[in-house]
C-alpha cells in the first residue's frame, strides 16, 4: 500500500499529534508499505524534498510560532501524484490546516482514497484566544473538510459521538497508544527530585503539555495553591513550553519550569513526580494522560478525553465532572495529603496504561486503511468505524460532495 501521509506538525517539533504521526509511519514503513511525508519546511531542513518526505513552503503559527503551518500546494501535489508510480493508494491527512486541505482537493483530482484524523478542537480553542466569535466559522470548515475524505480517524467514541451531531458523516475510532518501555515507575530518580528540592516523601505535583490559556492552567495554579497550604513543602513542577510560560514563572517563583522535555529525560520527570494534574477540557484524546498512568502517577483529570477511556474512577486516578474545578482542587489536595495510601491505585494506573498498546492501535489504524483501500464501499465494517450516513462513499461519488 502507497500512503501519503500529509501533517503540518513533525518532530522535533513536540506536541502530540507530531509524535503520534512520526510513530504511526515509522509503523507503516516497518509493515513493508510505502509512505511518503509530506510537511512544511523546518528550520533544521537542509536539502528540498526526496523520496520519503516531500517539504512544502510554510509559516509559523502566529500565536504559537516554535509550530508551523504549510501553505496550500494542490498543484504542486496534484503534479507529482500523477507521474508515473507516484499515485498514493491512499492520502492520509492529519492536520486540518491549509496544507491538509489543499492535499485532500489533489487527492480526489488524482482519484486518491482520502482519510483524515480529527486530533484538535480548534473551534473550542478559538474561545481562549479572544475569536469565540469564529468557532461556528471554524466548526464549518472543519466538517467541509472532513466529509470530503473517505473516512475521518477519531481517538474515542465520545469524539465520534459529538461529531456526528455536528454533521460529520464517517468516523472511525482508533484510539491512541503509549509505549509502557519509555514511561514507567522505573525510572524514577531520587537525584532528579534532590534537584527539584523533593525529599523522598515530599509531594511533586507534575503538569506536562503547553502551556498555553486552552490547556486550563490556571486551574493547576488553583489546585496547588489550595494543595500547598495543606503540604506546606509541596513541588509544583512545569514540563513544556508555550506562550503562558514566561507569565506563569512570574507568578510562581518557586515551580520548577524544565522547558521541553524528550525521551529519557521525559520518562524520568514523569516517574520522578508522585502526582498528576491534567485540567484540559479541550482534548480530543490528552496523550500525557497515559503517559502519566503508565509513569504510576495518581492521576487527577477531568472525566474526559483520555482520561475517561483509561481510568476508572477512584481505583486507576480521579475523575472530576467536566467543569467541576472545586471537585478538581479538593481530590488534588486529598490525593496529595495521602499518596501513601495511594499505591495500590499507582499500581493500578500502570496496567491501565498497559492496555493501550501501540501495536493494537496502530494494527487497527492499517487494517481499516487497507479494507477501505480495497473495498471502499465498506471500509466501515469492523475495526471500531461508525458511519452516520452509511459506509464510506464509492471513489466514483467521491468527488461529488
Amino acid at each position: 500500500m502507497h500512503v501519503a501521509f500529509v501533517t503540518e506538525t513533525w518532530p522535533p517539533e513536540v506536541n502530540g499529534v507530531a509524535l503520534t504521526a512520526e510513530r504511526t509511519v515509522q509503523w507503516l514503513r516497518a509493515r513493508d508499505h510505502r509512505v511518503t511525508v509530506v510537511r512544511p519546511r523546518q528550520k533544521a531542513d537542509r536539502d528540498g524534498t526526496d523520496a520519503s518526505t516531500w517539504v512544502v513552503p510554510g509559516l509559523p503559527i502566529p500565536m504559537y510560532r516554535p509550530l508551523r503551518f504549510g501553505l496550500p500546494a494542490a498543484g504542486l501535489l496534484q503534479r507529482r501524484w500523477q507521474q508515473p508510480g507516484e499515485r498514493p493508494d491512499v492520502v492520509h491527512v492529519a492536520t486540518e490546516g491549509p496544507l491538509g486541505a489543499s492535499a485532500v482537493r489533489a487527492a480526489r483530482a488524482c482519484g486518491s482514497m482520502v482519510t483524515s484524523d480529527f486530533r484538535t478542537n480548534f473551534h473550542i480553542y478559538s474561545e481562549h484566544y479572544k475569536l469565540g466569535w469564529a468557532a461556528p466559522l471554524i466548526l464549518r470548515y472543519l466538517r467541509a473538510l472532513h466529509n470530503r475524505t473517505d473516512l475521518t480517524f477519531v481517538p474515542t467514541d465520545a469524539v465520534a459521538a459529538t461529531l456526528r451531531r455536528f454533521g460529520f458523516e464517517r468516523t472511525a475510532v482508533v484510539g491512541r497508544g503509549v509505549d509502557v518501555e519509555r514511561f514507567s515507575p522505573w525510572h524514577r530518580s531520587r537525584e532528579l527530585r534532590a534537584r527539584w528540592g523533593a525529599a523522598p516523601t515530599t509531594p511533586v505535583v507534575l503538569h506536562v503539555g503547553r502551556l498555553a490559556a486552552e490547556k486550563n492552567v490556571g486551574l493547576v495554579v488553583r489546585a496547588f495553591a489550595a494543595l500547598k497550604a495543606r503540604c506546606p513543602t509541596a513541588r509544583l513542577v512545569w514540563v513544556g513550553d508555550g506562550p503562558l510560560r514566561a507569565r506563569l514563572q512570574r507568578r510562581l517563583r518557586d515551580a520548577i519550569f524544565t522547558g521541553t522535555l524528550r525521551d529519557a529525560e521525559l520518562a524520568q520527570a514523569y516517574a520522578s513526580a508522585d502526582l498528576f494534574l491534567f485540567p484540559s477540557l479541550t482534548e480530543t484524546f490528552g496523550n500525557v494522560t497515559l503517559e502519566a498512568l503508565a509513569s504510576g502517577l495518581v492521576v487527577v483529570a477531568f472525566d474526559s478525553g483520555c482520561a475517561a477511556v483509561h481510568i476508572q474512577h477512584g481505583a486507576s486516578g480521579w475523575l472530576a465532572p467536566p467543569g467541576d474545578e472545586q471537585w478538581f482542587i479538593d481530590t488534588a489536595v486529598d490525593a496529595a495529603t495521602r499518596l501513601r495510601e495511594l499505591e495500590p491505585m499507582r499500581r493500578r494506573a500502570v496496567q491501565a496504561a498497559r492496555g493501550a498498546d501501540w501495536n493494537r492501535v496502530l494494527g487497527r489504524f492499517e487494517a481499516i486503511l487497507q479494507r477501505a483501500v480495497q473495498a471502499p464501499a465498506t471500509a466501515d465494517e469492523g475495526g471500531g468505524a461508525h458511519a452516520s450516513k452509511g459506509a464510506a462513499r464509492p471513489r466514483a461519488a467521491v468527488g461529488n460532495a
